[in-house]
């Protein structure tokens, strides 16, 4: 009965010295991380004028990314507030990505037509997912969604709806 003592003993030692090793090769790893989550899935898209951007052109930076569509009502109604935005001078920058030809939303050349004619859009920068790779890849379910992406890289924070540029900017306070 000592021995099996002894033995249940030493297995919980050893489980208990293992245990407390094995986050640290994980800690080591992610030690340039400084926000919770994981990285950023990256993305290569096109603007409206045919520009190549990839989310490795904003390394350092903070980003706000808008997932939006043509047809939400509620996207089209934080327009101008989204422009205002993105006309300031802020920590991080500001991104707005559609999605043509997928999730009911006009092919690009529809899309880029009608933009043209929506008003207070000046400073945005539409980014054109075409097919929605980069929606999935974010796990988008609804629009309009914001995105925040830390200066590490890493996605620190998703939320669907609207969000006001105070609300924006005040979250960007809490993340690196």
């Amino acid at each position: 009965m000592k021995a099996l003592s002894k033995i249940l003993l030493v297995l919980l030692i050893a489980f208990g010295l293992g245990s407390c090793s094995a986050g640290q090769p994980a800690a080591t790893a992610n030690s340039g991380q400084m926000n919770d989550g994981k990285p950023a899935p990256s993305f290569e898209v096109i603007d409206l004028q045919g520009n190549t951007h990839q989310l490795s052109d904003y390394a350092g930076q903070k980003v706000y990314v808008k997932f939006w569509a043509s047809w939400c009502s509620i996207c089209l109604a934080g327009m101008e507030e989204l422009n205002t935005l993105a006309g300031e001078e802020t920590e991080f920058a500001v991104l707005s990505i559609v999605s043509p030809s997928s999730n009911a939303e006009k092919d690009s050349e529809s899309f880029a037509k009608w933009f043209k004619g929506v008003e207070n859009t000046s400073n945005i920068q539409v980014l054109l997912d075409e097919g929605g790779p980069v929606f999935e890849q974010y796990g988008i379910i609804g629009y309009p969604t914001s995105v925040y992406i830390g200066s590490d890289g890493v996605l620190a924070k998703r939320q669907q709806g609207h969000v006001s540029n105070e609300q924006i900017k005040a979250t960007f306070e809490s993340i690196q």
